[in-house]
């Protein structure tokens, strides 16, 4: 009976629904079908049952660095996230000189083949100085295809994605490489035009990189990449929910014309994410966080966010008022498909992990489980 869950009683959402004095059966690392008679059952009434979130743009957390931690922080601060119901992540660079980007592509990618992590994010060097965010001016260069592929590579396979500026030379033949080699060609901290996205997207782009910011505003006479962005039905949008990235008007124009299944909640977290505020680096920069707002120490930017995803879709159920099942896909189904991983994570559904985060009445996190072994015991939080 020991390797057999029975989570009784909450709002279960479901890609079909909401059922509500819903149970979930959880048998070893997997959700299942049934449970056989007698199997222990945690009553939790009252709260709701989610898939664990899947963030697919994350730079650190718990005071360490994706980008320049070794090992062993790398891992705490996956284990960060994980304990703010995150059970899959990416581990997204900043920029950094090539040399030692295909450096740390190599050894993060032996976590990702052990699991720890879902793949790597490159965010940067490919992207326009004119919207560098906190970017090293220096380190920035032109997306040269023979460069982008020295950077999968190094990454064995595990790279997930890059942020590019494609409208800079070779970007648009650096889509193409992306789109043949399987990883995801992500439109970000650029200065295009509406024409320019438009044939970003027509050679393969599928990601607008945190939408809104590091790119031109919506202008009536030049929609930019906003427009371009929001339209096309083969982009999906990253959305920081932090409150300080995004207007709620902003939010809901990109549900709106997106439409819940083509958004991705993200954190963008850098390493003061479930740490605190301080001074900090990220990459090569120096960043300040006060009252949970990352800006550069430097030109005042804000540099990524210290927002987990639990924080995220509170947000979106109470400020934003969005459907649970729309928060769900945004935070974890759809993340899950672009990277590949729908079949294992992303749903609450007979066969695949058994990643669920458990949320009270007021969707505060009180239990995560990540493969069938609690982090987070809500009998107990």
């Amino acid at each position: 009976m020991a390797d057999h869950k029975v989570l009784a009683g909450a709002h279960v959402v479901l890609p079909t629904g909401i059922v509500e004095n819903g149970r979930v059966i959880v048998t070893g690392d997997r959700i299942t079908g049934s449970a056989p008679e007698g199997a222990p059952v945690v009553d939790l009434t009252g709260h709701w049952l989610v898939p664990g979130f899947v963030d697919m743009h994350n730079h650190g957390g718990g005071g360490a660095s994706f980008t320049s931690g070794t090992v062993d922080e790398v891992l705490k601060g996956v284990d960060t996230h994980r304990l703010h119901g995150t059970t899959t992540v990416v581990a997204s660079f900043v920029t950094g000189e090539m040399d030692f980007l295909t450096q740390r592509a190599g050894l993060l990618s032996e976590l990702a083949e052990q699991g720890e992590i879902a793949g790597l994010h490159f965010e940067g060097p490919f992207i326009s100085p004119c919207r560098k965010g906190a970017h090293d001016e220096t380190l920035l260069r032109d997306p040269d295809p023979a460069e982008v592929r020295k950077l999968i590579d190094a990454a064995r396979g595990q790279a997930k994605m890059v942020t590019l500026a494609t409208e800079l030379p070779g970007g648009i033949d650096s889509v193409r490489l992306l789109a043949e080699h399987g990883v995801i060609a992500a439109i970000g901290h650029t200065d295009a035009t509406y024409e320019q996205t438009v044939q970003a997207i027509d050679a393969g782009a599928t990601v607008a990189t945190h939408l809104y910011n590091a790119m031109p505003g919506l202008g009536h006479r030049a929609p930019g990449p906003i427009a371009a962005l929001l339209e096309d039905e083969r982009i999906t949008v990253e959305l920081i929910n932090d409150g300080t990235h995004l207007h709620p008007a902003a939010l809901e124009l990109a549900f709106h014309h997106a439409g819940p299944e083509r958004v991705a909640f993200i954190t963008d977290a850098m390493d003061a994410a479930g740490f605190g505020d301080g001074r900090y680096m990220l990459g090569t920069l120096e960043v300040e966080v006060k009252d949970s707002v990352a800006r550069l120490v430097e030109g005042d930017s804000i540099a990524g966010s210290t927002l987990t995803l639990d924080r995220a879709f509170k947000r979106a159920a109470t400020v934003d008022r969005l459907p649970l099942t729309a928060i769900v896909e945004a935070i974890s189904a759809n993340p899950a498909r672009l990277l590949g991983v729908y079949d294992r994570v992303g749903s609450l559904e007979p066969g695949k992990d058994a990643d669920i985060a458990v949320l009270d009445a007021e969707f505060n996190l009180k239990g995560v489980m990540r493969k069938g072994e609690w982090i987070v015991d809500p009998t107990t939080a």
